[in-house]
């Protein structure tokens, strides 16, 4: 048994001998899984003892090799030993090799929507290698004679004979950097691969590879090996014919990812006018006892057609990882040297531009639920405008979007979804003033939107008070009516920005207004009502003059305090009472703005701020909400803004 356990490690079979003279040495020195592994092994490859020599021996003639004493000359132990028996165990594998030349285009585009998702909701990064193996084990539904292994004759004289694993053990060829400076390659295995969906075949991929580069390697992870990736591209190499093992059925290698050879020193621009783009070379090295020439040429067409977004396989890929949008599709280019065609994409361009500032909510990431398929409004498509993947790094004139007039196409059309299309929906183009469409739009056209890291730890210890908060709430008064804040503690880093900018913008205060949930959140991190109070309501100790019977009263107070942000400036801060739990409070609010904006006695200042925070349904629900905007256009109610 241990003898079979040690065939089946392959080429990792040099770590099983470097950590079995470690388990020797001091047992302690390996994991328990080592340990458990070393308890019945034996190595395999014991030096034998030399024989006296004979005869025969005697009169061969001298092997033309340089002894060790030469100059340069040392023998070969432990993992290069292993190395040689390696590659001479190989040489008993007939194999051959296919190469394919696989167009990068998609590849890059959706790999790039990938990682923007994933950059922006903290979900890591995919790279092309993911991708490329996820099709690798994908194609093998399409032509299963890869997934054969040849089984060689047994002792009892049978021939030969082929067998096909159920599942699909992936090898992960892995370069390891040794102590002494040396490299070796070690080759984990992602078991049961064909049975995954992307986002569990990325998790396990990284989660091997993290493992390894940690040295937290067991002996499990290398058994079951059916096939193996290797990635030589990493290193600018085109392509290579590895060597395989006994017991594996094909090794598919990946090569480097660039431009044709002979266009490496062309201009960008001309290339891109002529659709010239990346390509990467596939090859399939595999065993041609079981398997045949065209059954490895037709696997790699298999892949390369996945990789060109063939029956869906990016959209299984979103969707695993969960990204709201559509992928981007194949399409041949359409770009002749004709000057009308050049003129009808700039129109197009121009259209699609004003599409995003009227549409781009529609299709922006605002289902917290992912109830529906993601789908992309036609008027949203590029490909509706005749505007293909290779149009992406063609320049067209934008009129002036983020403050540019000529841009990429692609760097147009990032933009404009992290204008309209992310987690926020901006609609605007209704409003018949331009100059405060065009005030919106220099907003929210090529903002930045990064944080720097003093930002970043106010925002969380922001949130951890509102998450602090709650959860005393619903410890200490378990049973009691409450109106939490509980999945909306965003809402409190958001008005302490708002309530921060109005104190350095010179605001002399601040009014605000909302109805029951968080109400208390607000009171006790923003407006500085001391927790002690809001503890003795909750315990009962309320003023009769404002008990009217229910037992909420406390979610109806109002109170006033001063706000003191990250700026450092204090803002004077009120939070109307609101006996409703709807929106009553509008009206309220604004009136009581207008009237310290009166009293303050500075016509056009407007130097009070009124804050209305709002439930989910309010805006579409409640007419006091339509009432209130409409008599804010109104000389007599105006404020200057809400």
């Amino acid at each position: 048994m241990a003898q079979e356990r040690q065939a089946s490690f392959g080429p990792n079979a040099w770590l099983v001998d470097e950590m079995f003279d470690r388990y020797r040495a001091d047992p302690s020195s390996v994991t328990e899984s080592w340990r458990d592994f070393f308890a019945d092994y034996r190595r395999g490859d014991a030096e034998p003892t030399p024989a006296p020599p004979t005869a025969a021996v005697a009169a061969s003639p001298p092997r033309p090799s340089p002894s060790p004493s030469d100059a340069g000359a040392r023998p070969l132990r432990g993992s290069a030993a292993r190395l040689v028996a390696n590659m001479e165990a190989s040489l008993g594998v007939p194999t051959a090799t296919s190469a394919r030349v696989v167009p990068a285009r998609l590849l890059e585009v959706n790999r790039k929507v990938l990682n923007g998702y994933l950059s922006r909701t903290g979900g890591g990064k995919v790279s092309f290698t993911h991708l490329i193996g996820y099709a690798v084990v994908k194609a093998l539904a399409a032509v299963p004679a890869m997934r054969s292994i040849y089984v060689p004759p047994s002792d009892d004289g049978s021939d030969g004979s082929v067998a096909r694993p159920a599942h699909v053990g992936l090898g992960l060829a892995i370069d390891v950097a040794k102590a002494d400076g040396s490299r070796t390659l070690l080759v984990p295995c992602i078991p049961d691969a064909e049975t995954l969906d992307f986002a569990a075949f990325h998790g396990a991929y990284e989660d091997i590879v993290r493992r390894v580069r940690n040295n937290r390697i067991v002996p499990d992870d290398f058994a079951g090996v059916t096939m193996t990736l290797t990635n030589p591209g990493t290193l600018g190499t085109v392509s290579s014919v590895p060597r395989l093992m006994p017991g594996q059925s094909v090794i598919v290698g990946v090569g480097a990812l660039g431009w044709p050879a002979e266009y490496a020193g062309a201009d960008p621009r001309v290339m891109a006018q002529l659709g010239i783009a990346k390509v990467l070379t596939l090859t399939s090295t595999y065993d041609h006892r079981v398997i045949q020439g065209a059954e490895s040429g037709l696997y790699l067409q298999r892949v390369e057609q996945l990789l060109l977004g063939a029956d869906g396989f990016y959209d299984e890929v979103f969707r695993s990882v969960g990204v709201p949008y559509e992928s981007v599709r194949w399409r041949p280019d359409s770009n002749p040297l004709d000057t009308s065609v050049q003129r009808e994409k700039q129109v197009h361009v121009q259209t699609l531009t004003n599409m995003y500032r009227v549409r781009g909510h529609l299709i922006a990431d605002l289902d917290p639920l992912s109830w529906k398929e993601p789908h992309t409004h036609p008027e949203l498509d590029p490909a509706t405008y005749g505007l293909t993947i290779w149009d992406l790094e063609r320049e067209f004139f934008v009129d002036g979007v983020a403050g540019q007039d000529v841009m990429l196409l692609g760097d147009l059309l990032g933009i404009l979804r992290d204008a309209y299309c992310r987690r926020i929906g901006v609609e605007y183009m209704h409003i018949q003033e331009p100059d405060q469409k065009r005030w919106i739009q220099e907003q929210v056209e090529g903002a930045h939107a990064g944080l720097t890291t003093e930002e970043q730890l106010h925002v969380l210890d922001r949130l951890n008070a509102a998450e602090a908060f709650e959860r005393f709430l619903h410890t200490k008064y378990t049973g009691h009516k409450r109106f939490g804040l509980e999945g909306a503690e965003s809402l409190i880093p958001l008005v302490d920005e708002v309530l921060d900018s109005a104190a350095a913008a010179g605001y002399q205060e601040a009014v605000l207004g909302m109805a029951h949930r968080g109400r208390l959140n607000v009171l006790a991190n923003l407006v500085g009502k001391s927790f002690r109070q809001i503890f003795r309501e909750f315990e009962g100790d309320l003023d009769p003059a404002t008990t009217q019977g229910t037992g909420d009263v406390k979610y109806h107070l109002g109170a006033t305090g001063k706000f003191v942000g990250r700026s450092g400036v204090s803002l004077p801060v009120t939070l109307a009472s609101n006996p409703s739990h709807l929106e009553a409070v509008d009206p309220v609010v604004e009136g009581m703005v207008r009237a310290r904006q009166d009293l303050i006695d500075e016509p056009e200042a407007f130097a009070a701020l009124p804050v209305l925070i709002h439930g989910d349904a309010a805006f579409a629900g409640q007419g006091v909400v339509a009432e209130t905007l409409n008599l804010s256009a109104l000389r007599g109610y105006r404020v200057g803004g809400t």
